[in-house]
């Protein structure tokens, strides 16, 4: 089958794209070399709204960081995605570096960030009294806000396949090459897909695919940079209310600690640099790095109440900037490439910047039946007793209580298996309702879910995965009932 375009890459970015491109009448596939989407860098970071007062004032990343931004609350409502606009403080804890606050406020004002004002030690600890001892002042941004990274890059590709777009799973690219009518022909572990057009969101491996079209003189190189993350309970979601970032250096933003859009408190990231672009393992060093570093702005911080810790990556390049448009010496082949922070907030400009530059390139016209919104997994905990009580009779599924720690039930797996898209692994589910997210982090959980995605989608236990790939839960079965299948 002929495509006229094809995105690599199901992280927030393609997913973006994707859901932008869904508007015309166009033909439009994403290639995702895992086995859902948000699987990389969208599924493992701060869950950040940033502001825009960070990036160097009249780049592109400042440009898109300040536009994103703007986008979300809108997005947010049309596609059912929980979003707050919490505020966001940079925190100074040496009297020598205060102007470092001007300046940081000066560059928000050139990026067109709003509201934004300076505080003394008085006015920070009055909105934060558990800010370091140490404060001698903030950067207030109160449109910077706290968002759930999964739902935004779930909701945009759903709401893209809904509208007419392929996603192709566990499909791995690895070639590309032109043909003499300009066709590109992307040769992947399933099989040969062809194109017009080719969006390369590959993430950390954007780089990689970059570079097999490119000039000898137009390689790009793209660095898997690894931030350790701890999350901590909901008891203690409420230590601070705004997100709360040290002074950023060249290693970017700092560790932060935030609230989350559920009510958890998150601490991170560090700043690695690595070489292995799968390097999302945890380490004692990272994690102890953070905790310090944290302790530095705020006080009291209760980390006997973690309840997991992670690491992610960034698709980091030298020069700091996101690289996004055709690439040299290769017509109707588009990078969106070193898409790191923000690149979350960034990621539905990122969408109507691509969209639009493939619009005009391929004189595409809109839909005349086009959705706009979706709504998200029933969460049965935002309806009255009464509501609730009415929805059991109806469908007892949402009765039974799966999840403990979430109070997630089974009708709610139900729906995120079979909308579109549906999940398909333990991560997936997890992503989708929570289910496992919580304090015994799947411990009691998990043999339940496996239960359903075996029962609704007809997959043996051995296939039944965390993550797909090779990360299978049941290796082998001890014995066998006759006339069973357990």
């Amino acid at each position: 089958m002929l495509y006229d375009v094809i995105i690599i890459g199901a992280g927030v970015s393609g997913s973006a794209i994707a859901r932008e491109l869904s508007r015309y009448e166009v033909n439009v596939c994403v290639l995702e070399k895992c086995e859902d989407v948000c699987e990389g860098t969208s599924k493992a970071n701060s869950a950040i709204v940033h502001a825009g007062f960070d990036a160097a004032a009249g780049s592109l990343m400042a440009k898109l960081n300040v536009r994103g931004n703007e986008m979300m609350d809108d997005l947010c409502r049309d596609l059912d995605i929980p979003f707050k606009r919490n505020g966001s403080m940079v925190v100074c804890i040496h009297k020598e570096a205060l102007s470092g606050l001007q300046d940081l406020y000066d560059r928000g004002i050139k990026n067109g960030v709003k509201d934004m004002r300076i505080l003394t030690r008085e006015e920070a600890l009055e909105l934060e009294p558990n800010l370091s001892d140490n404060v001698e002042g903030a950067l207030l941004a109160p449109t910077g806000g706290i968002i759930c990274p999964f739902k935004l890059n779930i909701a945009m590709a759903e709401n893209a396949n809904v509208n007419g777009v392929d996603f192709r799973f566990n499909t791995k690219v690895e070639d590309i090459v032109k043909d003499e009518e300009g066709l590109w022909h992307i040769r992947t572990n399933n099989g040969e897909y062809v194109t017009r057009y080719v969006v390369n969101a590959a993430g950390v491996y954007s780089g990689v695919i970059h570079n097999m079209v490119s000039k000898d003189d137009d390689k790009i190189e793209i660095i898997p940079r690894r931030g350790d993350y701890c999350l901590l309970d909901k008891e203690v979601g409420t230590h601070v209310s705004h997100t709360i970032f040290p002074q950023p250096t060249n290693l970017g933003k700092g560790v932060l600690v935030s609230p989350t859009v559920h009510g958890n408190l998150i601490v991170g990231p560090t700043a690695i640099d690595i070489d292995d672009k799968e390097g999302t393992n945890t380490t004692a060093d990272g994690i102890g790095d953070l905790i310090a570093k944290a302790n530095d702005h705020v006080k009291n911080l209760p980390m006997r109440k973690v309840i997991t810790s992670f690491a992610g990556l960034r698709a980091h390049a030298a020069r700091h900037e996101f690289i996004i448009g055709e690439v040299d010496g290769a017509p109707h082949f588009i990078d969106c490439a070193a898409i790191e922070s923000p690149g979350l907030t960034s990621s539905p400009a990122i969408g109507e910047m691509v969209g639009n530059m493939l619009k005009d390139m391929m004189g595409l016209s809109k839909k005349a039946n086009w959705i706009s919104t979706r709504k998200d997994v029933m969460n049965p905990a935002d309806l009255s007793v009464e509501e609730r009580n009415e929805l059991i009779k109806k469908n007892p599924a949402y009765g039974n209580i799966i999840c403990r720690c979430e109070s997630i039930s089974e009708g709610e797996i139900l729906d995120a298996i079979h909308r579109p898209l549906g999940a398909r692994s333990l991560d997936g589910v997890k992503r989708r309702t929570r289910a496992g997210m919580g304090r015994c982090q799947a411990g009691f959980c998990s043999p339940k879910t496996m239960e359903i995605l075996h029962r609704e989608l007809g997959l043996p236990y051995e296939e039944i995965t965390k993550s797909g790939g090779r990360s299978n839960i049941v290796m082998e079965r001890t014995k066998n009932q006759k006339g069973g299948n357990n």
